[in-house]
């Protein structure tokens, strides 16, 4: 999902976030888990790993 460029400079700051995504891995802690984010549950936690860089795992922690 594209982000305004200050977001996205933001979250790459704060987690690195684009990396992550580049290397298909969850967001390092103590926001995510730094492990393989390449299975989700649906289309919907997919599309929020874009968002997020959250796996699936760390998503359920996160969400519930």
């Amino acid at each position: 999902m594209p982000k305004s460029p200050e977001m996205a400079s933001f979250l790459d700051r704060l987690v690195n976030r684009s990396d992550a995504l580049n290397r298909q891995v969850c967001v390092n802690p103590p926001i995510g888990c730094g492990g393989p984010a390449r299975e989700f549950r649906d289309a919907l936690s997919e599309k929020e790993y874009g968002i997020s860089g959250l796996c699936q795992k760390c998503q359920d922690k996160v969400f519930g």
